[in-house]
């Protein structure tokens, strides 16, 4: 699963102020033909990630190219259930991100068009947000 080598600290604030607005940034294709671009803004998980990836590598058997467009450095605490306030912040459970909308996710190229949306379509079901498939304009 994706995760940071290293981090300057291990544990950080969730930046939940960053739910708004639209993507800045990783908006347009940038190395495939074909990519997942997210609709609405959302968290994503590192086994959110994971998920989706090995449906379309299954999806593509050995063909194409995947380019995986995000990477989850955030780090999301939880305390154990059933412990009491205080006595600091809990221990690390995942990593994660925030995805606004625009941001392509995953890019394929090398299959043909009709292989290719049919592995996205099955990567956009793993995942928690609303997600168009989109193409280069040729």
């Amino acid at each position: 699963m994706l995760e940071p080598k290293k981090l300057k600290y291990r544990k950080q604030h969730r930046r939940r102020g960053a739910f708004y607005g639209k993507a800045t940034r990783g908006a347009t294709l940038a190395f495939g033909s074909v990519g997942l671009k997210v609709q609405e803004v959302g968290e994503l998980t590192a086994r959110q990630i994971e998920a989706a990836r090995r449906a379309m590598t299954h999806s593509v058997q050995r063909g194409g190219k995947i380019w995986i467009r995000v990477f989850p450095h955030t780090p999301v605490t939880r305390k154990a259930a059933e412990v009491p306030m205080g006595a600091g912040k809990g221990s690390v459970e995942y990593y994660a991100l925030v995805v606004k909308p625009g941001t392509i996710i995953f890019e394929l190229d090398g299959l043909p068009e009709v292989a290719a949306r049919e592995a996205l379509r099955l990567a956009a079901h793993k995942l928690p947000v609303k997600t168009r498939i989109v193409t280069r304009l040729v």
